[in-house]
C-alpha cells in the first residue's frame, strides 16, 4: 500500500532534521509555508530526493496539508501520514498503523501513540484526548498490564501524526478552511465521525511531538490570545454538524451588545471595546459557520481539488 508523509513547515529548522530522519524509506512530501529561515535551502541540499511545495505566504496548517494531500492522491497514494514539522516518528510506527487499518476498514484516522519530545511520558495533549470518558479502557489496559487491544476508539485525537485513508478523504474532504491553525483537527473528527468512520490510536505504535518548552500565551479576557481563543473555540463548538446548536450561535451578540452599553455608562472602557471585539469576531464568524455547516453535511472531496 502505498503511503505519503505529509509535513507542513514553517521556519522549522529547530526540528526538520529529526523529523525529517524518522522518516527515511517513506515517500515525503513538505508544503511549506513560506518560512523565513533556512528551512527550504536546508531540506533541499541535505534531502534532495524529498519533493516540497513551497509556498509564498503562510496557508496554515490545514490548507497546508490540504495541498499535500492532493498531491499525494494524485501520485497513486492508498494512506496519507500527516506528520508535524516538530514530531519524530519512531521504529515501526507507521507499518503498526496501517496493519491495524488492514484488519479494521472501519477506522478513517489512526493515530500512534504521541509521547513527549524526550519519551520519557505521554504528551500533554494527546494524554487529554484518551480520558475515561472518551476511552474508558486506554490506560486501565496498560496500567493493569492487560492485553491491548489492537485501536482504542476515541472521538478526537490532536492531527500531529495521523494517518488518513483515501476512502475517508474521498468521503469528507481536507481540511475546512474556515480554521487557519488550531481546531481544524476537531472540526475534522467531528465531520469524519458525521460520516460514518471511526477515529483510533494503536498502542503499538509511537511518535514524539517535541514541543514542552514553549511559552504559554496569555489567555486573559480581552487580550489578542484570548480572542484567537475564543473565536476558535466557537468554530469547533457550532461548526460541529453532529450537534444542532446553531441557534447558540445566534443568540450570543445581544447580551454582548447590553454589556456594551452598561460598559460605556459605567466608564468601563475597556471592558466595552472588549465586547466591541467579541461582537464583531461574532459577525465575522456567523456567516462563515452556516456556510461550513451547510457543505460539510454532504459527503464529497471538500477542500480538495
Amino acid at each position: 500500500m502505498e503511503v505519503f508523509i505529509i509535513i507542513a513547515t514553517y521556519n522549522g529548522m529547530p526540528w526538520i532534521q529529526k523529523c525529517l530522519d524518522s522518516c527515511a524509506n517513506y515517500n515525503v512530501l513538505v508544503v511549506d509555508n513560506a518560512s523565513t529561515d533556512e528551512t527550504i535551502a536546508y531540506i533541499k541540499k541535505t534531502y534532495p530526493k524529498i519533493h516540497i511545495l513551497p509556498q509564498n505566504k503562510n496557508l496554515g496548517f490545514g490548507q497546508a496539508n490540504n495541498l499535500g494531500i492532493e498531491y499525494a492522491l494524485k501520485q497513486g497514494a492508498e494512506y496519507l501520514f500527516l506528520l508535524n514539522q516538530d514530531a519524530y516518528l519512531q521504529k515501526g510506527c507507521i507499518e503498526g498503523l496501517v496493519d491495524a487499518h488492514q484488519k479494521n476498514l472501519d477506522f478513517g484516522i489512526l493515530s500512534p501513540i504521541h509521547l513527549n519530545g524526550t519519551g520519557d511520558r505521554l504528551d500533554r495533549s494527546f494524554s487529554h484526548c484518551l480520558v475515561f470518558d472518551h476511552s474508558p479502557d486506554f490506560y486501565s489496559d496498560f496500567v493493569l498490564n492487560k492485553p491491548l487491544q489492537t485501536i482504542y476508539t476515541t472521538p478526537f485525537i490532536n492531527a500531529a501524526g495521523w494517518l488518513l485513508t483515501k476512502r475517508i478523504v474521498k468521503a469528507v474532504g481536507g481540511f475546512d478552511p474556515l480554521f487557519f491553525h488550531y481546531g481544524e483537527d476537531e472540526n475534522y473528527c467531528q465531520r469524519a465521525l458525521y460520516h460514518g468512520f471511526k477515529i483510533g490510536v494503536v498502542p503499538t505504535a509511537f511518535m514524539k511531538h517535541d514541543r514542552e518548552d514553549r511559552p504559554r500565551p496569555d489567555f486573559r479576557r480581552g487580550t489578542q490570545a484570548f480572542l484567537n481563543s475564543w473565536e476558535r473555540s466557537l468554530k469547533t463548538k457550532y461548526g460541529n454538524i453532529n450537534k444542532n446548536n446553531f441557534n447558540e450561535l445566534l443568540g450570543l451578540k445581544k447580551p454582548r451588545l447590553i454589556s456594551r452599553w452598561k460598559a460605556y455608562l459605567t466608564g468601563d472602557f475597556r471592558m466595552a471595546r472588549t465586547m466591541a471585539q467579541e461582537i464583531a469576531i461574532l459577525q465575522k464568524i456567523t456567516p462563515a459557520i452556516s456556510k461550513s455547516r451547510k457543505q460539510n453535511v454532504i459527503r464529497n472531496k471538500h477542500y480538495l481539488k
